[in-house]
């Protein structure tokens, strides 16, 4: 009997997790919205540190770095809480589809910001932060009909990731841009040259710009130097594009939100290297002060510092 190939076992298992995913999406959608995040908010808070223990210490060290003259206990209780919005982010992903269709639930308060320019935007990167769900950074792109895309990690499982996309389709109609190995765009140089182009072409672009990047331009968060990905610096300033920062907030504990518009603005200098330095530190300096905010809204267990 021949063996099956590592082909067909591979893709058994992608079929396998998928099945699974549908499953427990399946399970989740039978809830209205807030009974899933309740749930799924307590169970993160239970779970999370006990099965992932370094994720854990990495957000204790994390908030020992940016708040040293905090008290243990308070930095601990922060980190509960951010398990505790994570939890609700995870289920609010399994019904994305269904929150951005009910836009009562999302404000946005920069409201003089937001009407001058969102019919006449031209060329835009929106760029946001792991702030509450912050999916939903990219809002007001889709409340202005400017048909945004935005750049995710690409998951492995081509089952999953298909469906993830299309979850999305409402949120992102300009598209998905993935980085990893798959989907149309994974390699990442050629990722950015695709980026570039499509804002360009006078596209709108949704970037999170707050985790820890190996080849990034290291520029001051919290007091501290740190790596960070250039990319929406780099093509704002090349093609003369405009920079939104955005913040998700929840309110409260529930499915509701308020989002943050400010205007970043783009110089452009003789010193091409200098101007993109000077974007990233004004947009991480923007960073942390929406972080100091609302410190358990942030996820703490990403890594930001070397």
């Amino acid at each position: 009997m021949t063996a099956p190939s590592t082909s067909f076992v591979r893709d058994l298992q992608y079929r396998l997790e998928y099945g699974l995913l549908r499953t427990v999406v399946g399970l989740v959608r039978t809830m209205p919205l807030e009974t899933a995040t309740a749930i799924s908010a307590k169970a993160w808070r239970l779970l999370a540190p006990r099965i992932n223990p370094k994720r854990h210490k990495r957000a204790l060290a994390n908030l020992a770095i940016a708040f040293p003259d905090m008290p243990e206990a308070e930095r601990l209780a922060i980190c509960m809480t951010h398990w505790e919005n994570l939890g609700r982010v995870m289920a609010e992903t399994m019904q994305i589809d269904r929150l951005v269709q009910d836009p009562s639930r999302i404000r946005i308060v920069s409201e003089p910001l937001f009407s001058r320019y969102k019919n006449k935007l031209g060329p835009a990167i929106g760029v946001s932060l792991h702030m509450g769900n912050w999916e939903l950074s990219i809002w007001p792109f889709v409340a202005a009909n400017a048909n945004p895309a935005a750049v995710y990690r690409s998951v492995t499982n081509p089952y999953v990731d298909q469906y993830l996309r299309w979850q999305r389709r409402d949120l992102y109609p300009g598209g998905l841009f993935g980085r990893g190995k798959v989907g149309e765009h994974g390699d990442d140089q050629k990722t950015a040259r695709i980026l570039t182009d499509f804002v360009r072409r006078g596209g709108r672009l949704g970037l999170v710009c707050d985790l820890y990047d190996r080849t990034g331009l290291a520029v001051p968060f919290f007091g501290q130097d740190a790596k960070t990905q250039a990319i929406a610096a780099m093509i704002a300033r090349r093609v003369g594009s405009r920079i939104w920062m955005s913040r998700c907030k929840r309110v409260g504990t529930s499915s509701n939100f308020e989002i943050e518009l400010m205007e970043l603005r783009v110089p452009r200098t003789k010193n091409i290297s200098e101007d993109i330095r000077w974007i990233m530190t004004e947009m991480q300096k923007q960073f942390e002060v929406w972080v100091r905010d609302a410190p358990e809204q942030w996820m703490w267990s990403n890594r930001r510092w070397n």
